[in-house]
């Protein structure tokens, strides 16, 4: 196991962590994002909300709306992203990756300074490649429910992040809800596959089932209301119960009744198999992307 893996084995509980995590004295770090978008916006708003003092974040983005929903938070933000980031204890990446290589451009971060990453597909090695060869980086991936501070984030750290390092990346991903450590880098790939491109497939099956819901005869609010209720009273139940979705299915499907005729025809359709092909082409994408980055 390489150095990085070790690193990541030692940091990652095993349990994933609560959004509602205990400021201890990481409340006191000076915080500064690159970005200021709607993920940088959910982070920020989140952790005003658990307590942290606004005065300690600066943001730095050159789209004056954007630094106007920061300054709306009460928080400094400026066109120039090395005035945001000059005195920060944590620098945040938070852009699209296509100008990624450019934002990092605009600054000179010390070699001993984290930075966290949430720009998605962003390889550890093309960061350090554009900031230091020993710059401590943490990259996550969120995912969309973040926007209502409930996503759920992975996080991978370099060898180079310190234990407290790894702690601060934690604690304001916690903002956005649950986060938890994968060991190797690569599985990033497979997280983005599964939890951050997880809501649009949700989403897809919501507005099919609607649709299905319409066409036998229900007005379009009522197919909406049992839609969205049943998702949410059944991930309720997988979550509150601790029962495997496969158990909570079995209880719900008698035999010779309408649900084994409906579940019959998704096996009959092999959709089970469409969805582990969906994801394996969402990751074998999301690594072709991170070639891309690290290709000279």
């Amino acid at each position: 196991m390489s150095s990085t893996d070790a690193a990541s084995r030692r940091q990652a509980p095993g349990d994933a962590a609560s959004g509602r995590q205990a400021l201890g004295d990481a409340s006191g770090q000076r915080i500064a994002f690159i970005g200021g978008g709607n993920m940088a916006r959910a982070i920020l708003q989140g952790l005003a909300d658990a307590g942290w003092n606004p005065a300690r974040f600066a943001a730095g983005d050159p789209d004056p709306a954007c630094r106007a929903a920061i300054q709306a938070l009460g928080i400094r933000a400026v066109a120039d992203n090395q005035a945001a980031v000059q005195d920060a204890d944590l620098t945040v990446l938070a852009v699209k990756p296509q100008v990624a290589r450019a934002a990092l451009g605009s600054v000179s971060l010390p070699p001993d300074r984290p930075l966290l990453s949430i720009c998605a597909g962003l390889p550890i090695a093309a960061i350090a490649g554009l900031t230091s060869p020993k710059q401590p980086i943490v990259r996550c991936m969120p995912n969309t429910p973040a926007l209502l501070r409930a996503g759920v984030t992975a996080l991978h750290a370099n060898a180079h992040a310190s234990a407290a390092q790894r702690r601060l990346a934690e604690t304001l991903l916690g903002a956005l809800g649950k986060t938890l450590w994968v060991e190797e880098e690569p599985q990033l790939d497979a997280v983005t596959a599964l939890s951050g491109s997880g809501p649009a497939y949700f989403f897809y099956l919501m507005e099919a089932m609607m649709a299905a819901g319409e066409g036998l005869g229900l007005a379009p609010e009522v197919a909406a209301t049992l839609t969205l209720e049943t998702a949410q009273g059944a991930a309720r139940m997988a979550r509150e119960t601790g029962t495997a979705p496969a158990a909570l299915r079995r209880s719900v499907t008698s035999p010779g009744g309408v649900t084994e005729r409906a579940i019959g025809a998704l096996e009959a359709h092999g959709v089970r198999g469409h969805i582990a092909q969906a994801l394996e082409l969402g990751c074998a994408h999301s690594r072709e992307l991170a070639r891309e980055f690290l290709a000279p």
